[in-house]
């Protein structure tokens, strides 16, 4: 009877332990719900007064941390492009007008050590007294920011400097100034590419900021958040400095020499070169001439007097600059004349309407569909063998075997050699030129026989360069490109731009028999000026007439490659409309494809041909 009273006391006891713990937890809650009602009260009618009596108290503290982009170096790891860390001198305003004893020494040290007139920032002062955040002078150095940092520190003359600070940051720099500006680029708002590697490789060269987060107050700093910035990629270029240094001198040379009062006041509208590995198509150097200076990309006073820079207009001057940023290699077509000759020959052997055995007969002119078509010699070359054909760079020839390949086959070889096509290189703005040839539906006789011998098309200097290489290296076609690799900042590879085999282009056997023909072009043909002692040189000539005809404005040009075994260079010259009494006169090209030849061979160590014994 006893343990049944026991129990039902025990439950009841429990009973109300529950319910005593039940009005307890329900009077937290009561008490909680008053509060969170209160601050929901103090919050919308008073929350701005609140809020900022916290932030008088408390200083939020947050700012960017830049990254650095990345550089471009050549193929053996010189700079051509980095990015030098600076200060940026910026006023908190709000701070230094919060006490009456900053201002007078602040504004002094602004004045004396970085030349910030008093006047001008008075007027911020003045206009904009709550502002946190005015830049007053950007891209101090490194020397100026530690002479601001003693001053600010321990000089005893600057009592009470305050609400001016630096802020790092990075500018862009190019060493060599004007060298492979082409290539290169340059960059504008920051870290914008504008040209060149810089823009085609913008995201890779880019970093990522970084952030530093805290708060502090009036005495004390308290612990802050960093989310450090990171570094951009290095770019590795197939560039190297010292042939594009060649080649950019002996470019400034031809333009020196033939001055006057030609566009710009320089020799030609245009000189360009491409240098090639044609083994696995990196582009060792390219260049233009008019170039920019890098480091100020708008800066004309090189080629215009401050009279005529007065003269002009935002207009006028937008266009000429355009000219000199615009990459003549990759951006701007023209026809290309007698280069064009070794591909129509490869063609005829590959397609076996030609054996290598034909013989033609040129009397200087061929009379097609309604024209008569003139050879580069009037007088006619008479008979002569198909090797002397590419010798003498014969257009009656040329014009007879385009009708022995045909329509169908011309137009589908111009194909297989990239005509019509962008080749892929790693640059911005290659022009397009499917509109600028032919197709077998519109090409008649007269287009034929002018397209065999490289007139009445349209490439880019980059495209005829790639095709070339593959005529040279047994019939490879490779993608160009001036990117090899990509490291990280450590220098670290993270990717490598290994070569591209797009396709075949010809056989071994062609191969030879065109390279047997271009040695002959150099060795006593056209090509006679483009002959380096030491050196097999083989090579074709081109002199287009630029539209409309008659007009007495060419593009001339040579493309060459050495040695004749395992060719280990390409070097292709263009010269648009030189500045010359005679400025068709063909040798133009090839003698400067041999002053740049003649000093990059040694250099690349591209072995002389052997002499034959006495």
């Amino acid at each position: 009877m006893k343990k049944r009273r026991s129990k039902g006391f025990r439950r009841k006891l429990t009973k109300l332990m529950q319910k005593k713990l039940i009005m307890v937890f329900v009077g937290i809650v009561a008490v909680f719900a008053v509060l969170v009602g209160r601050i929901t009260y103090i919050n919308a009618s008073n929350g701005d007064k609140y809020s900022k009596i916290v932030l008088d108290q408390q200083q939020y503290g947050s700012r960017t941390i830049p990254f650095k982009r990345g550089d471009i170096v050549d193929r053996n790891g010189t700079k051509l492009a980095t990015s030098t860390r600076v200060y940026n001198v910026i006023l908190d305003a709000k701070v230094l007008l919060s006490e009456e004893r900053y201002r007078e020494p602040t504004i002094n040290v602004l004045e004396s050590c970085f030349g910030i007139s008093r006047e001008d920032v008075e007027n911020i002062l003045e206009a904009e007294p709550e502002s946190r955040y005015k830049i007053l002078l950007k891209g101090i150095d490194y020397n100026k920011a530690k002479e601001f940092e003693g001053i600010d520190t321990d000089d005893e003359s600057y009592p009470d400097v305050n609400g001016v600070w630096l802020e790092e940051d990075y500018i862009r720099m190019y060493p060599y100034n004007t060298l492979a500006s082409d290539v290169i680029g340059f960059t504008v708002d920051g870290n914008v590419g504008n040209g060149g590697i810089e823009a085609f490789y913008n995201s890779v060269l880019n970093g990522t900021d970084g952030r530093e987060y805290g708060y502090q107050d009036k005495d004390a700093i308290y612990e802050r958040t960093v989310k450090e910035a990171q570094s951009g990629s290095t770019v590795v270029s197939t560039i190297d400095l010292q042939i594009q240094s060649i080649v950019e001198k002996h470019i400034l040379a031809f333009n020196e020499e033939h001055r006057n009062g030609a566009w710009a006041g320089e020799g030609s509208k245009n000189t360009a070169v491409i240098v090639m590995n044609p083994q696995n198509g990196e582009i060792l150097a390219e260049a233009s001439y008019p170039n920019y200076d890098l480091n100020n990309p708008r800066d004309l006073s090189a080629y215009y007097t401050e009279e005529q820079l007065e003269a002009m207009g935002d207009e006028e001057k937008l266009d000429i600059l355009n000219g000199l940023w615009n990459n003549f290699c990759v951006s701007s077509t023209y026809e290309p004349g007698s280069t064009i000759k070794p591909f129509t020959i490869a063609a005829g052997l590959e397609l076996g309407v030609l054996t290598g055995e034909e013989y033609y007969t040129c009397g200087g002119m061929l009379h097609v569909g309604d024209h008569d078509i003139h050879c580069n010699n009037r007088n006619g070359h008479g008979s002569q063998s198909l090797k002397a054909v590419m010798e003498n760079s014969c257009n009656v020839a040329l014009m007879q075997i385009g009708q022995q390949i045909g329509v169908e086959d011309f137009v589908d070889y111009q194909k297989v050699f990239g005509f019509g096509e962008k080749c892929g290189i790693d640059l911005p703005g290659e022009a397009a030129t499917e509109g600028l040839i032919y197709t077998a539906d519109n090409m008649d006789a007269a287009s034929l026989a002018t397209n065999a011998f490289g007139q009445n098309f349209n490439v880019t200097m980059t495209q005829l360069a790639a095709s070339f290489c593959s005529l040279v290296n047994g019939g490879d076609y490779y993608e160009p490109h001036v990117v090899r690799a990509i490291q990280d900042e450590n220098g670290n590879v993270t990717e490598n731009k290994d070569p591209v085999l797009i396709k075949r282009t010809i056989s071994k056997e062609t191969e030879e028999i065109v390279k047997d023909y271009m040695l002959g072009v150099v060795e006593h043909g056209t090509g006679s000026s483009a002959y380096v002692e030491g050196y097999d040189v083989g090579g074709k000539t081109g002199t287009a007439e630029k539209l409309p005809r008659g007009n007495e404005k060419y593009v001339l040009s040579f493309i060459g490659y050495a040695p004749q075994e395992d060719p280990q260079a390409v070097v292709y010259v263009a010269i648009d409309e030189v500045n010359s009494a005679t400025p068709s006169n063909g040798q133009y090209a090839p003698a400067l494809a041999a002053d740049i030849m003649e000093e990059i061979f040694p250099y690349m160590g591209i072995e002389k041909a052997a002499q034959p014994s006495e």
